[in-house]
């Protein structure tokens, strides 16, 4: 899509968006007729271009020798396509749509008041059937009753189970629409979303090709939808963006990190939002940031923040890892061992145990992964262990949660359709299930959508906005997941070799069945796990499994509230300790000040001293020049005695009076 588009193939229904841009272009027919009509809409250059890209996502590498009978503009024409090269046909259309949305962003929405979408039957995936979808921002489709097998419930099966809020949610292992109030968001995907004190935020995105910049908030109680009003910061209002993260932080704050921009700085930015002034600001960082970048993923790890892959403002696909230290707001790019994960977008990350971060799929230019890699935050060694159970296909903008030891997957694209498994890995055993499947191209089966977690009464919920799958969705979509996959990690565990083991975190702290098994939740238990199940036979067995897995679990809580007291012991000593380091501190900070102090009187006393010694130098060098004056007035002085001496000593011989006299000529005769 234009300079607003994260990744290199949307994943979803390009080549109908393709198709759909090519007729409101003008092309069609034969090559020879095809950029006819364009030229009265674009200047020479782009309709030229775009000529090449339909040619080259419709016909293939130009394999057309160059006649020498051609006109000037079928010359150029053909050298355009000709330049093109082996470029893939799927890299072609993303091009197409690009430069289209570049010079006429508003084109799909002029194309017509209807979309004509092709929804696939899951059921009877070689049948298409077609239906409309009207694309508004103040309209929204037909809510359809889907039968519940299928994994998505209509609003009006479950509106006497949401009404209430979160609380009421009483159907697990199937996505429910909440009953929405107020004025929805626009439909966007590649957003960010967070959850703080029960409120769903959600910032930016892409909308029908443009950037977005508000930040929007639904409250998981009553359902309602506002738009936050930002106050005028220091920085005014914040760059559009999408393909960017947002991760909550410290109570009451919003870290924006990373996104595609139209105007991208060299580096990346870390954006925060607080909630109490409702300004942005930009956090200042030290050490070297990373280069900028959409599509990749930040995992909150502790007090840090790891960064990995994503694709560059010269889409560029990335592979690096980078850590923000939140206390020290310093970066820190990591080197490490092994063979990581080849340089990808759009993928999905979580980390386990505080040490295991997994990346799982994601995209390039033209393919899509189901890979799963591991790197080991300690060592930073990477693996790639191997996958158990019903392994996920290869998808691309996909939305993940955690749920304990539970990573949740929802959504995403494959480059020929939506993704409609939503599939739950158990990490400590690398055992994939699939938790439920939606039908047909609803907002479940999008790519850019968001997922988040909230909680009620210490029941945990999946909250899913948004996603694009044809159309730009605006939808909010809830799920209750049940403890069945873990029963199934539990039920394999034993079938799982040792060496898919190898990330499991040794003491299971993280595990979330501790929570969820208490006595008073047995029947619960017996309820969920006897699904589907028809044989008195089976269910006695089932019991049987639910008690050995309930006394053995009861004595795995016991252990870890034993660990749980000894590391709040010594959770308390450290305080102490770090209260004694920090008092410690102090009195050396205090006793610096005081050098500090000392050492600017010596200063000061050290440059009076200097003052005092040029003063006294000077003084000396006029002193020299004296004394050489006095010297040369002293020759002066004794030149002058000796010649008055001397005129005395002629006076006394006789002098001129003598001469006058007659004296000399006494002398003279007596000489003769």
């Amino acid at each position: 899509m234009s300079a607003t588009m994260a990744r290199a193939l949307s994943g979803l229904a390009y080549p109908e968006r393709f198709y759909a841009a090519a007729t409101y272009v003008g092309f069609g027919g034969s090559p020879n007729s095809a950029a006819k009509g364009v030229s009265s809409k674009f200047s020479n250059d782009v309709a030229l271009l775009l000529y090449a890209l339909y040619q080259q996502a419709t016909v293939g590498p130009c394999n057309i020798p160059k006649p020498r009978g051609w006109s000037p503009i079928e010359q150029s024409k053909w050298t355009s396509w000709n330049g093109l090269g082996n470029m893939a046909s799927t890299e072609a259309m993303r091009l197409f749509v690009k430069i289209l949305e570049e010079e006429d962003p508003g084109w799909y929405s002029r194309t017509s008041n209807s979309v004509v979408e092709p929804v696939v039957d899951v059921e009877m995936n070689h049948h298409l059937k077609v239906e409309t979808v009207t694309e508004s921002e103040n309209t929204f489709p037909e809510t359809k009753t889907i039968p519940a097998e299928n994994g998505y419930l209509s609003e009006t099966q479950d509106k006497d189970v949401v009404s209430e809020g979160l609380g009421l949610v009483s159907v697990y292992d199937q996505w429910v629409a909440p009953p929405v109030s107020g004025t929805r968001p626009k439909g966007r995907y590649e957003h960010g979303a967070a959850v703080i004190d029960d409120k769903m935020y959600v910032f930016g995105g892409n909308h029908n090709g443009r950037y977005l910049n508000d930040l929007q908030v639904l409250d998981l109680r009553s359902w309602m939808w506002s738009k936050v009003e930002v106050q005028a910061g220091t920085e005014g209002a914040i760059t559009p963006c999408a393909g960017h993260s947002l991760i909550p932080w410290d109570g009451n704050k919003l870290l924006s990190i990373a996104g595609h921009t139209k105007d991208p700085s060299e580096t990346l930015q870390v954006k925060v939002f607080d909630l109490q002034t409702r300004t942005w600001s930009t956090l200042k960082t030290y050490g070297k940031p990373p280069v900028s970048r959409g599509g990749q993923s930040v995992t909150p790890v502790g007090s840090t923040l790891v960064i990995f892959g994503g694709q560059d403002a010269k889409r560029s696909l990335l592979n690096d890892l980078h850590i923000l230290d939140l206390e020290t707001m310093t970066w820190d790019e990591m080197d490490t061992l092994g063979e990581p994960p080849s340089p990808r977008s759009d993928h999905a990350a979580a980390v386990h145990a505080d040490r295991y971060l997994l990346i799982f799929g994601g995209g390039s230019h033209a393919t899509c992964f189901n890979d799963l890699h591991v790197l080991d935050l300690q060592t930073m060694e990477w693996s790639r262990p191997t996958q158990q159970g019903e392994i996920p296909s290869p998808r691309a903008g996909h939305a993940g949660v955690t749920v304990g030891e539970n990573w949740f997957l929802v959504g995403g694209g494959d480059n020929k359709s939506g993704v409609s498994e939503n599939v739950v890995l158990n990490m400590s055993t690398l055992v994939w299930s699939v938790v439920t499947t939606v039908q047909g191209r609803v907002p479940l089966a999008s790519e850019g959508s968001s997922l988040v977690l909230s909680s009620f009464n210490g029941e945990d919920i999946l909250v899913s906005f948004g996603g694009y799958n044809g159309r730009y969705n605006n939808e909010v979509n809830v799920l209750k997941p049940s403890l069945k996959s873990t029963f199934k990690s539990k039920m394999t565990e034993s079938q799982v070799p040792d060496s898919v083991s190898a990330v499991q975190n040794a003491t299971n702290a993280t595990r979330d069945m501790e929570s969820e098994f208490e006595i008073g939740q047995e029947g619960k238990i017996r309820e969920i796990v006897m699904d589907n199940v028809d044989s008195e036979p089976m269910i006695n067995k089932v019991e049987e499994t639910n008690e050995r897995l309930l006394a053995a679990l009861k004595g795995e809580k016991e252990e870890l509230e034993s660990s749980l007291s000894k590391e709040r012991i010594q959770t308390l000593q450290l305080k102490q300790e770090l209260t004694e380091a920090e008092t410690h501190n102090t009195d050396l900070y205090k006793e610096l000040q005081s050098v500090r102090g000392q050492l600017a009187a010596e200063q000061s006393r050290c440059f009076k001293l200097e003052v005092d010694f040029a003063e006294m130098r000077q003084k000396l060098q006029t002193m020299e020049t004296l004394q050489k004056e006095l010297e040369l007035l002293q020759r002066q002085k004794t030149a002058s005695e000796q010649a008055a001496l001397s005129a005395k000593q002629r006076q006394s011989s006789g002098g001129m009076w003598g001469w006058l006299a007659g004296t000399p000529n006494q002398h003279v005769d007596d000489d003769a």
